[in-house]
């Protein structure tokens, strides 16, 4: 039986006892905001280091957040830098950013707010607050890796992204709107994406893997974090290009093949071999459908 039809879930418990996590990314000390970053309130190792750009195969990854504004954009960035074709999203019904108080959050709407437009109206409003909780830096870094924040379930997959997206970092390659993993950065987000595709209802009949990799929404946990899933894409895009050299790239760009179905029923694997290496960030998979 084709394994990928099977919808499977993995999820990968926490020891008892972990080791040490690996050691914190070097972070400008900040002071916690009245929440978390990504979302405010809302209910609803080994492999690190970044390869070389030498034109060779690469998997095209999705990262998501809550707000497309911490966690997702940190490791969207990562991607990038290490020449992956990424995009990245959120799953609010809003964008939610840390205010004054907890119940009194900084609210725009998704695929029309530009990073840009919210860093100048927090700036206006009061600087020395946005400057000391960190959310005026980490607008400062998303402005420079794409244009605004994007919400994963009006994302219409298999839609070309240009002109728009064009500059975004780490645009090229994923131009004709799909890609082979999505990243989600909490459960309820995992969730969230889960349930959209199972609605979309497969229109394109394209497999994509479905990771969530639990990070705690703060800026601390975001770079480690994001040091995390770039461990972890170039363990799936070591194994992916294996495959196809073993097996030949034919299917490759509809996500089917004997490489393709080889990296599919392997990925499992990798994923527990990486969870080893970050004992500290539980992860959850599935195989879902474009």
């Amino acid at each position: 039986m084709d394994p990928r039809l099977a919808r499977p879930v993995l999820r990968t418990a926490t020891p008892p006892q972990p080791p040490p996590p690996p050691p914190p990314i070097e972070a400008m000390p900040l002071q916690k905001p009245p929440g978390a970053l990504d979302g405010v309130g809302e209910a609803d190792g080994q492999n690190s280091s970044n390869p070389q750009d030498d034109g060779g195969f690469k998997l095209k990854f999705c990262t998501v957040c809550a707000s497309n504004q911490n966690r997702s954009m940190e490791s969207h960035l990562r991607l990038a830098l290490a020449s992956y074709p990424v995009i990245s999203f959120g799953t609010g019904s809003l964008i939610r950013l840390p205010g004054p108080t907890i119940t009194q959050p900084n609210v725009y709407p998704f695929n029309v707010t530009s990073y840009s437009q919210i860093y100048s109206e927090l700036s206006s409003k009061d600087p020395r607050l946005y400057r000391a909780n960190g959310v005026l830096t980490m607008l400062e870094r998303n402005r420079d890796v794409k244009f605004g924040p994007e919400r994963f379930q009006d994302w219409p997959v298999g839609k070309p992204r240009l002109d728009r997206y064009k500059k975004d970092r780490g645009s090229k390659g994923v131009e004709g709107g799909v890609v082979d993993v999505v990243i989600t950065c909490e459960e309820r987000c995992w969730d969230a994406v889960v349930d959209n595709l199972l609605e979309r209802g497969s229109p394109l009949n394209r497999p994509v893997h479905i990771i969530n990799i639990d990070i705690r929404d703060n800026h601390e946990e975001a770079l480690v974090g994001g040091k995390a899933i770039l461990d972890l894409a170039n363990s799936l895009n070591a194994c992916a290009k294996e495959e196809l050299e073993k097996s030949g790239e034919a299917g490759r760009d509809n996500g089917m093949g004997e490489g393709r179905q080889s990296f599919d029923q392997r990925v499992p694997e990798i994923l527990a071999d990486w969870q080893e290496r970050w004992p500290h960030l539980p992860a959850l998979w599935t195989l879902g459908w474009f």
